[in-house]
């Protein structure tokens, strides 16, 4: 671990200087002063020289650690962890310089402290990142000054710390449990009544003992003159795929964060539900062609692979082609499959452009398209209006959210599924669509 010493003159010291300068230009006029002016600078020069000495008179004054998670979660508040141990005998105050990443554009990062003698303190503080990535973390500067605080002594921690940034694996943690809780509507979960059976049918047989006599088919009884039951076995695994539209129509910012990023978010937390639920999650992105592919699968390594393949999505936000979204996967998912299509339309006419892919899609595969509500819009519409340009933004701003209601009942038209949500709220809407599709059996 580096250190590096140096020494910075604190203004209490070129204060004291001032003062006692404007006592050197009064001891013009009162010659008295002039012998007890000279006796200040010479004790405040000899403070200066204590300070120094007590300072740098050991070579280890203090001992500081930054701690930072593994890997920093994209949308969430991120703990960062600060250790300061002070090896000095006296108390001493400490300002922390901490050099966060530039990602973070924050410029006038300062905590001031004091810590006791030969003793440890430890403190926190919060980062949210809204991309993924490489974030570096510069140098931790810690400045110690003395009781006599004239001047400052620098130390240097853990310098070029790089820590990557992730999809919202915090996100991922709390929903972790919802596929096993008897209490799901605790999450915001919608509470959704099971209809039928849990299992598939496969053959009817003769009645021996032990068997569920729920489970008797009376016509194959009537007809046999014999007790014939329904014998029914697991449920088959169902494909789940998530597809992220990663063209320009994503780039659109909220709190932050892009609307490619609430779908990437989304879909790590919903591939973990889907697994925990027995079925295969995959997952892929499309722009001008498709790329970070993920077969769905449940294997114990399908989390890591989705996560390293969304931690890698990157785009250019060209126009997405949904003619080669169409033909890569009449190609590769040959399986009837649930679809789940992250994307944006502001307008009917956004949507007819697309229109007859998605329809083609929904032919041979459950479609799901999720596209999101301009929540700018919603406080536009209402807020109290004064002026006439005031009204004729109210007015516009009622067309698009109308226009997005429009593209509910277009779709519902072709039997495409769609999911219209604020961005803050994608991945618990997508959880509660793809739960109910589940339950009542669709696929």
């Amino acid at each position: 671990m580096k250190r590096i010493k140096q020494l910075y003159i604190n203004n209490l010291f070129f204060y004291a200087l001032l003062g006692i300068i404007v006592l050197f230009c009064s001891a013009f006029f009162f010659t008295a002063l002039y012998n007890a002016v000279w006796l200040l600078l010479i004790m405040l020069i000899a403070f200066l020289g204590l300070d120094i000495l007590i300072l740098f008179l050991t070579r280890t004054g203090i001992e500081g650690t930054r701690t930072t998670p593994e890997k920093l979660s994209n949308g969430d508040e991120n703990p960062i962890k600060i250790s300061l141990r002070n090896l000095y005998t006296f108390p001493i105050g400490v300002k922390i310089v901490d050099e966060i990443p530039f990602q973070f554009q924050i410029r006038n990062f300062e905590i001031i402290r004091k810590i006791k003698a030969s003793s440890l303190d430890e403190l926190n503080y919060q980062l949210r990142p809204t991309e993924r990535g490489e974030y570096f973390f510069g140098s931790l500067n810690i400045y110690v000054q003395s009781p006599l605080r004239l001047i400052s002594r620098r130390f240097s921690f853990d310098s070029n710390q790089m820590v990557p940034t992730y999809p919202s694996y915090i996100q991922l943690r709390k929903y972790d449990l919802m596929a096993f809780s008897n209490n799901l509507f605790q999450y915001g979960v919608k509470k959704i009544r099971r209809i039928g059976h849990t299992m598939e049918f496969e053959q009817i047989k003769e009645y021996v003992q032990g068997d569920d006599i729920r489970t008797l088919n009376w016509k194959a009884t009537s007809k046999k003159n014999a007790l014939m039951v329904n014998q029914f076995q697991d449920e088959k695994s169902q494909s789940v795929y998530m597809m992220i539209d990663k063209g320009r129509v994503m780039k659109m910012p909220f709190n932050g964060l892009s609307l490619l990023d609430y779908a990437i978010n989304s879909t790590l937390v919903l591939s973990n539900v889907i697994l925990k639920k027995q079925d295969k999650a995959g997952m892929f992105s499309f722009s001008k062609k498709v790329e970070n592919r993920v077969a769905a699968e449940k294997r114990s390594s399908q989390m890591q692979k989705i996560m390293g393949n969304l931690y890698n999505i990157k785009t250019d936000f060209f126009e997405s082609d949904y003619s080669r979204l169409y033909v890569d996967i009449k190609k590769n998912i040959t399986q009837r499959s649930l679809l789940l299509l992250y994307t944006n339309f502001e307008t009917l006419d956004g949507l007819h452009r697309q229109l007859p892919y998605l329809k083609a899609i929904a032919k041979n595969h459950l479609l799901v398209v999720v596209f999101f509500n301009n929540t700018e819009l919603n406080q536009l519409i209402n807020k109290k209006t004064n002026t006439l340009q005031e009204i004729y933004d109210k007015v516009i701003a009622e067309k698009f959210a109308f226009e997005k209601r429009l593209i509910i009942n277009e779709l519902k038209k072709y039997g495409i599924y769609s999911v219209l949500t604020q961005p803050e709220n994608l991945t618990l809407e997508t959880i509660n669509k793809y739960l109910e599709i589940k339950s009542r059996g669709i696929l």
